[in-house]
C-alpha cells in the first residue's frame, strides 16, 4: 500500500531536481535554457499546489474536521511562493542574474521548510486520517 506521505514526498524530490537544474542553467548564465527549464519545474510546482489544494486538502479537512490547522498555513504558504515565482519570472525575463539566483534561494529556503512541514507533520496525518488513502491517492494521480 502506497501513502500518501511516501507519493507527494517523492513528488517534493521531482520538484527540487526540476528547480536545481534552473538553477543550474541560471548560474552559467543560459538564458535560454533557464527559460525551459523554469517554465517546467513551475508547472510541476503548481500542479504539486493544486493536487494538494483540490484534492488532499478538502479530502483531510473532511476526515479529520479541521478546516482552519496546517491546511491553512499550507494555503497561505502556498501563496507565498506563487508570488515569488512572479518575481522570479520579471527576472527571468529580464535576465537579471542577480535578481534570478536571490530570488529562487529564497524560495528554495521557503520549499525546504514547507517540504519539512508537509512530510514530517500533514502527509503522515493525512495517512492516519483519510478512511481510504488508496482511493485519494487515485484520484491525485488521476487513475
Amino acid at each position: 500500500m502506497t501513502r500518501i506521505t511516501d507519493h507527494m514526498s517523492c513528488d517534493h524530490r521531482h520538484c527540487d531536481e526540476l528547480f536545481s537544474d534552473a538553477e543550474n542553467h541560471a548560474n552559467a548564465g543560459q538564458w535560454e535554457q533557464t527559460n525551459q527549464a523554469w517554465k517546467i519545474f513551475a508547472d510541476a510546482l503548481e500542479a504539486h499546489f493544486r493536487i494538494e489544494e483540490e484534492i488532499l486538502f478538502p479530502a483531510f479537512e473532511a476526515a479529520s474536521g479541521m478546516s482552519g490547522g496546517p491546511t491553512a498555513v499550507m494555503r497561505m504558504e502556498h501563496q507565498q511562493m506563487r508570488a515569488l515565482l512572479e518575481e522570479i519570472n520579471t527576472a527571468l525575463a529580464a535576465q537579471d542574474k542577480a535578481q534570478f539566483l536571490g530570488g529562487s534561494e529564497t524560495l528554495m529556503v521557503m520549499m525546504q521548510q514547507h517540504n519539512m512541514k508537509e512530510e514530517q507533520i500533514l502527509y503522515p496525518m493525512a495517512d492516519r486520517t483519510l478512511p481510504d488513502t488508496e482511493a485519494t491517492l487515485q484520484q491525485m494521480t488521476g487513475q
